[in-house]
């Protein structure tokens, strides 16, 4: 845990008590703050109260005592319209903060040079985190992994000089973060997302605009418009600013050649990495997200051969693209097996189905408006289909008589049927979940899902798993 002492003998609100709202409200105690907590969920306050933080509905305190505000990221901020105790705290004018930015001020006070990345972006943020503590981690660096990955901010180590801090920051996030500023900040793209709760494109462009703008070096992906004009801005403003391109050449950062990354400097390039064989990052929107962990990872100290071995050796992200097995087939070709379960509507399904040249696709669940239509141009790649879900049927109009199809019901009658038919393809291909599809109508969620699938791979004869996991689970 980190104990929040920036807050120590101050009086702090807090709403939100969900898991990263439980930790931040357990951070600010150790630290010595006077926290009163809430939450619109009557369980979440019990559990609170049995953890012993202070709990009190947010309309009844006074409000000019409070030093801050201390919002959970999930908690409406501005739109579509601010939640009350927003509207409280607005009145009495104390600021609104979040988890993350109890962090950096957590570093600046007691740590202030330890390595610090930051990295956002609508879509690959997950990802490029992931492989950027990887890299850091297989050079024999301390690092601490967190933030809208998967582990609350606060719950990581306390800052310390040689402590390298990789957090991935979501847009609400950013929002409640106004000091943010790591030591490498990187935003990798933007398209439009959670309009619901910022309003406009713009709005959204400028939240996620602030975690680069406050960034000793700022990692931009320029290959859309909104990213190349905030690269431009920042840049004017006195950053050191890398871009990077999955398509494009640029003139101070680095690019993607097909599986090579080029960095360009002083108007000299050279090869840095050839992911070629890389299997878990495969695909051009893995390039760019290897070309912004090289660009982070650079930026805080490490060398050029540390950063291409921690490449090389990176594992994947769970249940993103992620190879689990494989087997020979009958030509002595290879049949790998990919996790693709976080992929849950269609576009997430196509950075996967793009990365293959034959496929024999697992797909379907609970469907999400409009189908697979939009993954039609990626058709030619696929062998045959194995539907399961309520979207079996709706799948299997849409594919008709382009790609051959069978509807398997169950993921296991699924995957005894994808293997058997790629084991008797003298192609090497891959069997892969990325179901475009939410998980509800069979699994609690992706992750579920993803493990079940594993399980089932692993029951199958001949199969090497490259991943831990116990034989028919």
């Amino acid at each position: 845990m980190i104990p929040v002492t920036t807050f120590k003998d101050k009086r702090v609100a807090l709403f939100g008590l969900g898991g990263s709202g439980l930790a931040t409200a357990k951070a600010l105690v150790v630290g010595g703050a006077d926290v009163t907590a809430w939450d619109d969920n009557p369980d979440s306050v019990a559990k609170a109260g049995a953890e012993e933080i202070a709990t009190a509905d947010l309309r009844t305190i006074d409000w000019s005592a409070q030093a801050a505000f201390v919002l959970s990221p999930g908690v409406p901020l501005t739109h579509p319209k601010p939640h009350w105790s927003v509207d409280l705290a607005h009145a009495a004018g104390v600021e609104i903060i979040g988890d993350v930015e109890l962090f950096v001020r957590e570093r600046r006070a007691h740590a202030p040079d330890c390595p610090f990345i930051a990295i956002t972006g609508t879509n690959g943020k997950s990802t490029t985190t992931a492989l950027i503590a990887h890299i850091l981690k297989s050079s024999g660096r301390d690092v601490q992994l967190g933030g809208n990955i998967g582990t609350a901010i606060l719950t990581l180590d306390p800052p310390k000089a040689e402590r390298y801090f990789v957090v991935e920051c979501s847009s609400y996030q950013i929002d409640l973060a106004p000091t943010l500023n790591p030591t490498a900040g990187i935003l990798l793209n933007l398209t439009p997302d959670h309009l619901d709760r910022h309003g406009t494109m713009q709005h959204y462009a400028d939240i996620k605009e602030r975690l680069v703008a406050g960034s000793d070096t700022a990692v931009v992906g320029v290959d859309d418009s909104y990213c190349a004009l905030i690269a431009d801005r920042v840049e004017r403003a006195g950053v050191s600013v890398k871009r990077i391109s999955k398509r494009n050449v640029v003139a101070e950062g680095f690019y993607a050649e097909g599986s090579r990354i080029i960095e360009s400097h002083g108007g000299t390039t050279s090869l840095l990495a050839d992911l070629d064989g890389i299997q878990t990052l495969r695909g051009s929107h893995n390039a760019q997200n290897a070309a912004a962990a090289i660009a982070a990872c650079l930026a805080v100290g490490m060398s050029r051969d540390d950063i291409r071995a921690g490449l090389k050796s990176f594992p994947g992200l769970k249940h993103r693209m992620q190879p689990i097995g494989q087997l020979m087939n009958r030509a002595g070709g290879q049949v790998v097996f990919v996790n693709d379960s976080k992929a849950t509507n269609a576009d997430a399904a196509a950075p996967a189905l793009s990365s293959y040249d034959r496929i024999y696709w697992i797909a379907g669940g609970l469907p999400k408006e409009g189908g697979i239509v939009s993954l039609a141009p990626l058709f030619s790649r696929i062998v045959k289909t194995y539907l399961i879900g309520e979207a079996a049927p709706a799948f299997a109009a849409t594919l008709g008589e382009v790609v051959p199809y069978e509807i398997s019901g169950s993921l296991e009658r699924a995957v005894i049927h994808a293997a058997a038919d790629a084991g008797i393809d003298p192609a090497p291909s891959a069997v892969m979940l990325s179901p475009a599809c939410a998980s509800f109508d069979q699994f609690k969620n992706f992750e579920v899902r993803g493990d079940s699938f594993v399980g089932h791979v692993a029951a199958l004869d001949g199969v090497t798993m490259l991943v831990e996991t116990k034989k028919g689970s």
